[in-house]
């Protein structure tokens, strides 16, 4: 991929992050691009909205699977101003956007917001587990060999 198709698509996500910034929020945005054309935009809501779910990229991959039929979907970029969570990595996922496009990335943000824990990125939540996985098993027991193909 030639890096200055993109240039001017995270420029937008930029400027839609610093609005976010400016109204209050955290400083992230991001947009959908189809065929050349600005399909969505989305701006981090987090405070706005008083919902830690209101990331951009989060708030695009539900708008796109409500909003765009999915030979739309198979053929969209998503353009963020930031290397994507792990929450809207699994949202862009599901809604089987193909591509991402970020300007900066997770571990210079990471750098950036939390210096002091930068060695240990992302030390906030430990795991554990698993735990009595054949029982948690049973309840995938045959549920993914009959969803239809859109759930899996």
């Amino acid at each position: 991929m030639d890096a200055t198709n993109h240039e001017p698509w995270i420029r937008i996500a930029v400027r839609l992050a610093r609005e976010a910034r400016e109204r209050g929020d955290e400083p992230f945005g991001a947009l959908l691009v189809h065929g050349g054309a600005l399909v969505m935009e989305a701006r981090n809501a987090i405070n706005t909205a008083d919902d830690i779910t209101q990331h951009p990229e989060l708030m695009l991959a539900a708008r796109a699977r409500r909003e765009l039929d999915p030979e739309m979907i198979a053929e969209v970029t998503l353009y963020t101003s930031t290397e994507p969570c792990p929450m809207c990595t699994g949202a862009i996922y599901i809604a089987r956007i193909p591509r991402v496009v970020y300007g900066l990335s997770a571990g210079s943000f990471w750098a950036l917001a939390h210096p002091a824990d930068a060695e240990r990125r992302p030390a906030r939540t430990d795991y554990l587990g698993p735990i009595l996985e054949d029982e948690a098993r049973l309840v995938h027991a045959g549920f993914w060999d009959s969803a239809p193909e859109e759930e899996r």
